[in-house]
């Protein structure tokens, strides 16, 4: 039986001995298919692994000067330079969310000299430091972390101004104290009051300033620094202030805002006659109201803009809101929150929506206009985001230590103006963003 099995055997089958090899042979490729499929892959998933991180999620090192980015060679021409993001097409940089960042800001009050002693919320002694950590995230697109040493390079030769009120100073000081990291700016000239200045990066040869001008249009104030008045205000709702027009066209950048100082009392002039007021009872004048002369200057800075001839790249940023609680500024009002706002946590009141519509809608026409005539003009929202951030306001540590002799003392607060370093921040990663992708952002 066994022998019969035996002559069956397969006629190509190979001798015994040659079994043994050609098993061995079969083997040995099967592991050579098998070694090259894996380095494959490894080099594969190397490719992944191996890209640069985008910015934004990068974690930034406790060395704020180690965490710049290296030199690269960057066109002055914004619209050669390739995008900061990875994700192509348009989205909407102002609806998002604050996310955790443990990495921080770049400066802190000892490495900037240029805070204001009331921004210095660390120096005037405000216990908690949660508010420095966190960061703007659009919904849809990432927001790279603002770079001051490509900024500084796409800013060689030109001028910038901050056109506005307190809020444009506070903003030009943070953007200060970033860039500071890089190059320290000089001074060359400030008013009397320390309102208007402008500074030099003289290695970049950029000229950098603050232009105070809280109406935007023409106003005669009779407001000293603490904000006690001896008259009312003289608001002209048909004259630009020169204070900032007569720049204007040296300027190669510029952000414009207005805002609150249009809750002033106010008497309103129009073609050199009394027209009207806000808030002035015992005047027997017509009560107008702050949005009819907000909408009116809104008007006049848009048209002058759109019909400057002016090719300057002007950004108009949206009104500021507070976070007073429990009153306001002058009758007690606090801001003691240490964490921002959900969406849906919180809304603007009325005076806030109100002139936030009125810029939108007074933008809007005047873009409508603005390819027409060659005008760059963009708008940069930051209202809303702004609006979720109530822990980041100086609150009582606008002033030095001011619980020192008593923990309960009654001081003001300051629930408008920004800590440096704070959420205002995040408006220069918006600035820059802006700039460098040209016009993928509405």
């Amino acid at each position: 039986m066994v022998k019969e099995m035996t002559s069956v055997v397969n006629p190509f089958s190979p001798p015994k001995h040659n079994n043994v090899i050609i098993k061995f042979a079969v083997s040995f490729l099967l592991v050579g298919l098998a070694f090259h499929l894996l380095i494959s892959d490894s080099f594969r998933f190397s490719s992944v692994v191996e890209t640069p991180v985008p910015a934004n999620e990068e974690t930034e090192p406790e060395s704020l000067v180690a965490s710049l980015p290296a030199e690269e060679p960057v066109s002055n021409d914004f619209a050669a330079n390739e995008s900061q993001t990875s994700q192509p097409g348009k989205c909407d940089l102002f609806v998002g969310d604050w996310i955790p960042d443990p990495s921080g800001p770049f400066y802190t009050n000892q490495s900037c000299l240029q805070i204001e002693g009331h921004q210095n919320c660390m120096k005037n002694g405000r216990p908690d430091s949660g508010y420095l950590h966190w960061r703007w995230n659009p919904r849809g697109c990432s927001l790279p972390r603002f770079n001051p040493k490509k900024f500084l390079r796409l800013m060689r030769n030109k001028s910038w101004a901050f056109i506005g009120d307190s809020i444009s100073r506070n903003h030009v000081q943070s953007l200060l104290c970033t860039l500071s990291q890089v190059e320290q700016a000089v001074e060359v000239y400030h008013d009397e009051e320390y309102r208007s200045r402008i500074w030099r990066f003289p290695s970049h040869n950029f000229t950098l300033s603050v232009i105070w001008t809280p109406f935007l249009i023409k106003a005669d104030i009779f407001e000293d620094m603490n904000g006690v008045s001896s008259s009312e205000i003289q608001l002209h709702l048909d004259k630009l202030d020169k204070k900032w027009t007569d720049q204007y066209r040296n300027l190669d950048y510029a952000i414009i805002a207005g805002g609150k100082w249009f809750l002033k009392t106010a008497i309103y002039h129009e073609n050199n006659v009394v027209t009207g007021c806000h808030y002035c009872p015992g005047k027997n004048l017509t009560e107008l109201g702050f949005d009819y002369a907000y909408r009116k200057a809104m008007q006049l800075i848009f048209n002058f803009i759109t019909n400057s001839g002016h090719k300057a790249l002007a950004f108009f940023r949206t009104t500021t809101p507070d976070h007073f609680e429990n009153g306001e500024w002058f009758s007690g009002g606090t801001c003691n929150r240490k964490v921002p706002f959900k969406e849906d946590e919180v809304n603007m009141t009325d005076v806030d929506t109100i002139m936030h519509n009125i810029e939108l809608e007074e933008f809007e026409k005047a873009t409508a206009l603005g390819p027409e005539k060659g005008v760059a003009l963009k708008l940069l929202d930051t209202t809303r985001l702004s609006l979720l951030r109530p822990d980041g306001h100086p609150g009582p540590y606008r002033q030095f230590q001011p619980f020192a002799e008593d923990k309960n003392a009654k001081v003001q607060n300051d629930c408008l103006h920004w800590c440096l370093p704070g959420p205002i921040d995040s408006w220069n990663d918006l600035v820059m963003e802006m700039i460098v992708n040209g016009g993928i952002y509405q």
